[in-house]
């Protein structure tokens, strides 16, 4: 077992960028569990973490583009759907480091100059709309620009599974170290972690909470299908523990995930994850999104009414941001107006 500093001090000696505002907050959400008679609930505030809207992708590309820097390359490539927060904070992480940015997105309903796409192309990166589905058609044309660009003497960097996960898992697994810190220093020990992951976020909160031996579980929320989810958060988190030369490691009995929230599909919101973002809207002043973050927060406000979780319990949600989106969803969100 690691102590938090201990674990800090490993993940610091890996190569990294300065990007963001670190620690994030960590602050309670007093009306919003009064509102849901239920556990105190704490928020760990990834929407604050300062570059373009922040978001969790700030932490993980910290370190995803720390090891593209420390391997020589001066452009980025990254590639996910239209209204993607990643694509968005790459974007704008290449033009905090005088990087060259490529967007490679998977056209859908929301691919309208707006929100995350909006963004995308006021910070400057290469966007293009291609017509293949998000997923490994993606990861192929992603890796075809590439080819293309070192024949033009450009030092290209894909951020892909599996290095980018593994990566974006250390990164988690610091956020945890944070956390554990932060509760220290609030006098709280959380029963509970829930998030909408079902990625590296996820994989390295679970690594983290296993390496400090916290009594918080993490309870991941997926916000798309993804076959074998489970091996492939269990394989991150491993990477990660590796790369970290860590001796735990994390089996699929330390995960839990579910889809029961996705709705219709990526992308589509739910009646729930619309009342979860105004709620918490409404009560503490928070701006969730609609694609992740909402739906997470109405898994946690089911398994309040569900009983699942009770007065005595002590919850974290950890918000990863997103909130451009919610401009691409104006229609969906204001539809009862």
């Amino acid at each position: 077992m690691e102590t938090s500093e201990h674990l800090v001090q490993k993940i610091a000696q890996m190569p990294q960028v300065d990007l963001g505002h670190f620690p994030t907050p960590l602050e309670e959400c007093p009306r919003l569990s009064e509102a849901l008679a239920g556990p105190r609930i704490f928020m760990k505030r990834e929407d604050c973490s300062g570059l373009a809207f922040g978001g969790n992708k700030v932490r993980q590309l910290t370190f995803t583009i720390g090891d593209a820097v420390a391997e020589g390359a001066d452009t980025i490539i990254q590639g996910a759907a239209s209204q993607s927060n990643h694509c968005r904070q790459a974007a704008a992480a290449c033009g905090k480091l005088g990087l060259k940015c490529y967007l490679r997105l998977a056209r859908d309903h929301k691919s309208i100059l707006q929100g995350n796409l909006l963004l995308d192309n006021i910070a400057g990166a290469d966007v293009e709309i291609v017509d293949v589905p998000f997923g490994p058609e993606l990861d192929v044309v992603k890796y075809e620009l590439a080819e293309k660009l070192k024949t033009q003497g450009v030092k290209p960097y894909v951020l892909a599974a599996p290095r980018s996960t593994a990566l974006a898992a250390v990164a988690f697994t610091w956020c945890i170290a944070e956390i554990a810190q932060q509760q220290q220093q609030l006098g709280i020990d959380a029963d509970w972690i829930y998030t909408a992951s079902v990625g590296g976020t996820q994989a390295g909160l679970v690594l983290g909470t296993k390496v400090l031996g916290l009594k918080m579980k993490p309870f991941g929320i997926a916000p798309i299908v993804w076959e074998g989810k489970f091996d492939r958060l269990r394989s991150a988190a491993n990477d990660a523990a590796e790369l970290l030369e860590l001796d735990t490691r994390v089996t699929n009995a330390d995960i839990q995930n579910t889809d029961n929230y996705i709705g219709q599909a990526y992308g589509y919101l739910t009646p729930e994850c619309i009342d979860a973002l105004k709620l918490v809207a409404k009560t503490e002043g928070i701006f969730l999104d609609p694609v992740y973050t909402a739906k997470a927060m109405a898994c946690l406000i089911d398994h309040i009414q569900q009983g699942k979780l009770g007065r005595d319990d002590t919850v974290i949600f950890l918000h990863t941001g997103g909130t451009p989106a919610l401009f691409a969803y104006h229609e969906e969100l204001t539809a009862d107006l």
